[in-house]
């Protein structure tokens, strides 16, 4: 029914129904939001294999007398009993999109040897990663440590360049509060500090430096990589042309 809430796991719901009931197709179609053939894809093993079945009956999306109405008759809509409760993420690592997730050790990287200020906390709030990853890129103790190329989360879409800007304030200001006085050194009351404004400006001014930096030396490597695969190429090609003329 296109008016009624769907189970909060129509595949797997699916799949359960298939398997231990007698509705048509369609009515655990209509039930579950699915298209028909994503049912009889799973009633013919070409994709139950992927979902482990959940009863509805169980969570109380459905019961037994409602499966049984729906079974004396093909045409009958299955009712949904209760509404699957929304789930809401308030808190834990950044989501990202499968097609980033392998850039993330790059960005990780780079915050590393730019800005060794930011704590592991920003840092896993930023690039949503763990302490663990963060800290064998660290200690070089990755398994894909050979791989790792330094590169600005900010190029590699995984944070935006307000986000980062703002990481690397805050490090700054709780470096600056932390960080304490040479020894034998006394205060000086008179001495006017620069403002955290001024600072903030400062550091995003040096890090939109070091991106344009990073920026050319990447047009520069992927020219440099184009003339040598074109070059390795023409190569190749008067290699076959002698070997054909011998």
């Amino acid at each position: 029914m296109a008016n009624q809430p769907t189970p909060l796991m129509p595949h797997a719901t699916a799949s359960w129904l298939v398997d231990n009931t007698a509705l048509s197709f369609t009515q655990i179609a209509d039930f579950c939001g699915l298209h028909i053939l994503e049912v009889q894809a799973m009633a013919d093993d070409l994709a139950g294999a992927k979902y482990t079945g959940r009863d509805p009956v169980h969570s109380g999306e459905l019961t037994h007398e409602e499966i049984e109405r729906g079974q004396a008759d093909a045409n009958y809509s299955l009712k949904m009993q209760k509404a699957p409760v929304d789930v809401s993420r308030t808190k834990g690592p950044r989501y990202t999109p499968v097609s980033k997730r392998q850039d993330k050790p790059d960005g990780i990287a780079w915050i590393l040897r730019n800005h060794s200020e930011i704590s592991d906390a920003q840092i896993g709030r930023l690039i949503g990663t763990t302490r663990d990853t963060i800290n064998a890129i660290r200690e070089r103790s990755h398994w894909n440590i050979v791989n790792i190329q330094p590169k600005d989360p900010v190029t590699l879409g995984l944070c935006s360049q307000r986000e980062l800007d703002a990481a690397v304030a805050k490090a700054a200001k709780r470096v600056a509060a932390t960080e304490p006085a040479a020894e034998g050194d006394e205060p000086i009351e008179a001495t006017v500090p620069a403002t955290p404004r001024d600072d903030k400006q400062e550091l995003i001014a040096q890090l939109r430096r070091e991106r344009e930096d990073a920026a050319k030396a990447a047009v520069r490597a992927a020219q440099e990589a184009e003339a040598e695969a074109w070059l390795e190429a023409k190569r190749a090609a008067e290699g076959n042309g002698e070997a054909g003329q011998g």
